[in-house]
């Protein structure tokens, strides 16, 4: 199978996911508490946070969820126009991190610039809002490299449906078996299978392990930047 495009997910993918979503994690438990430090540890587990490995649980809502995921772990008694309106402002808050927070991983950059080179069609598939996911490449400087950005606010039903892939087809008119999806977590991969990619590849850059994702992808590569010389060799 000749594969044309690729579609990523974002957190733990292309970025790293710790360093530029830890910190606005525990401040956003901190303010749902009310300051309380004991109900912000609590709030922080909730929402996947695992103090044993300092990081994310895989498939965790802030992992694999949609900000109003999130926002609806945190602040339970919402719903209504309260809730869209948190849910909002969540949204302008993740959105202003990836403008100036949001930390690359190692090699990925460069990954991405030779694939594109290469004639891949690139595409951006995240539970982040488009928003998030549109200010990422630009603060990355990669934009100009992506046809799209989906997040979870673009499509009907988001990760793990396969909503995102199907956009991306209609987008390049490729068929769903040319696309190559590449994610950290069993979501992205529950996409790929639910669309029926070509091929989907596990990355262990992020919050999933190869235990985790091994039952879903084809293959399993430490980053994205070990993609460029895998795909060669097909």
């Amino acid at each position: 199978m000749a594969f044309r495009a690729i579609l990523f997910d974002k957190d733990g993918t292309l970025l790293d996911f710790n360093a530029t979503w830890l910190p606005f994690a525990k401040l956003a438990a901190l303010e749902a508490a009310d300051g309380n430090q004991g109900r912000a540890a609590e709030l922080l587990d909730l929402i996947g946070f695992d103090p044993a490995i300092a990081g994310f649980r895989p498939g965790s809502a802030v992992a694999a969820g949609t900000n109003r995921e999130v926002v609806e772990l945190l602040y339970p008694a919402l719903a209504g126009d309260a809730l869209r309106d948190k849910v909002a402002a969540i949204d302008a808050q993740t959105a202003a991190i990836a403008r100036s927070d949001a930390v690359a991983l190692p090699g990925v950059i460069e990954a991405l610039g030779s694939l594109h080179m290469s004639g891949f069609r690139l595409g951006l598939a995240t539970n982040d809002s488009t928003t998030g996911a549109e200010q990422t490449l630009l603060a990355f400087g990669i934009a100009q490299m992506f046809d799209a950005a989906f997040g979870y606010d673009a499509v009907a039903t988001p990760k793990p449906a396969p909503d995102m892939l199907h956009a991306f087809c209609d987008l390049t008119g490729f068929k769903t078996s040319e696309i190559v999806v590449v994610g950290d977590n069993r979501h992205d991969l529950e996409m790929a299978r639910a669309g029926g990619a070509g091929l989907a590849v596990g990355v262990l850059s992020g919050t999933g392990t190869a235990e985790v994702l091994g039952s879903l992808a084809d293959v399993i590569l430490d980053s994205v930047a070990s993609l460029p010389d895998f795909l060669s060799g097909r």
